[in-house]
């Protein structure tokens, strides 16, 4: 079990509407992008002059033309999840970080991210792509509570942005830019929790989504999405299993890949509209940050008793899931 004290976001000003990936004539316009991916809008880190101008031929440029910095995303939705935690970055007693696109090889996003907030604490990168965040809750949920400090903040700064082709009529319209935190804690409980915390792999298919090294991000399109739709609706499924008594008030938050590709989860795992919480359609696929993003978002739709069920997948191939549970007040432990 692992408590869950605080969520933060923060996406980027600038916005990639779909009338403005028309205007770059590469095939995809509006009814185009809508009737394959849902997809209306998503921000970005760079100004839309880089974009139309460059096309981002060469991604190194991204890195210099980008309004933010990771460490800049990551200190804003840091400074909203521990407000949101009731605590300061001095009680923080390690910091996670994980990215499918970071600015350094070395040193860890995390280090870079804490300097910013002025913790000392220790330091390092957990990265699985998409799945990232629920392999991290995953990796610490596998950790002996006493050997853990108190709090634990986990970081999931994305710049998806930075690494699509802007003349591949298939990549664009998916990706925005966004960051999640989290404030987590082994020891210390909240009326939050994750459970049923599982990750798993299908390494065999590893090149179908990558990012090469300075490169643009690539994938098997078919290939992945019937991937994510199989995996997802066998995760959500088991998550159902695990709370038969609440299987019809479950709320779901996927990875934020496509909007009809969730949509397909949704009607096989008969979850309805108003039990489905997503930002994909005005956001894109903010990577890592996705799925937390989402239940960042609506923090303050969380009701005593609820119970939402997370489940991403992520190039690997991996996927994960887990279920939050809010307790109701006479269950929280002091």
């Amino acid at each position: 079990m692992i408590y869950l004290h605080g969520m933060g976001h923060f996406h980027p000003d600038n916005i990639i509407s779909n009338p403005f990936i028309s205007e770059l004539d590469i095939g995809s316009d509006d009814e185009w992008i809508m009737d394959r991916v849902g997809i209306s809008s998503r921000f970005t880190s760079l100004s839309l002059d880089y974009i139309r101008e460059t096309r981002n031929k060469d991604p190194r440029g991204a890195w210099e033309a980008s309004q933010y910095t990771r460490q800049e995303m990551g200190v804003k939705a840091a400074d909203m999840a521990l407000s949101r935690a009731g605590i300061t970055a001095e009680d923080i007693g390690l910091v996670i970080s994980g990215t499918s696109t970071p600015e350094h090889t070395i040193p860890a996003e995390a280090a870079c991210i804490a300097a910013g907030l002025n913790i000392e604490a220790p330091c390092f990168d957990l990265n699985s792509a998409c799945s990232t965040f629920l392999v991290q809750l995953a990796f610490l949920n596998n950790m002996k509570p006493e050997k853990t400090p108190a709090y634990i903040l986990i970081i999931n700064p994305e710049n998806y942005t930075h690494v699509v082709d802007y003349t591949d009529r298939n990549t664009v319209p998916l990706f925005g830019d966004g960051t999640s935190a989290a404030v987590v804690s082994l020891t210390i409980p909240s009326d939050k929790f994750f459970s049923h915390l599982h990750c798993d792999s299908s390494p065999m298919e590893w090149n179908t989504v990558r990012i090469p090294r300075m490169g643009h991000f690539t994938q098997q399109g078919k290939v992945v999405q019937g991937f994510a739709i199989r995996t997802a609706t066998q995760s959500l499924r088991r998550l159902k299993s695990h709370d038969p008594d609440h299987e019809s008030s479950l709320t779901f938050i996927g990875h934020q890949a496509n909007f009809l590709m969730l949509n397909h989860v949704c009607h096989r795992c008969d979850i309805p509209p108003n039990r489905h919480w997503f930002n994909v359609v005005d956001h894109g696929n903010t990577g890592a940050a996705s799925a937390p993003s989402v239940l960042s978002q609506n923090w303050d739709r969380l009701k005593e008793g609820q119970r939402v069920a997370m489940v991403v997948v992520g190039s690997g191939l991996t996927w994960a899931e887990t279920l939050l549970t809010i307790k109701t007040n006479q269950g929280v432990s002091s």
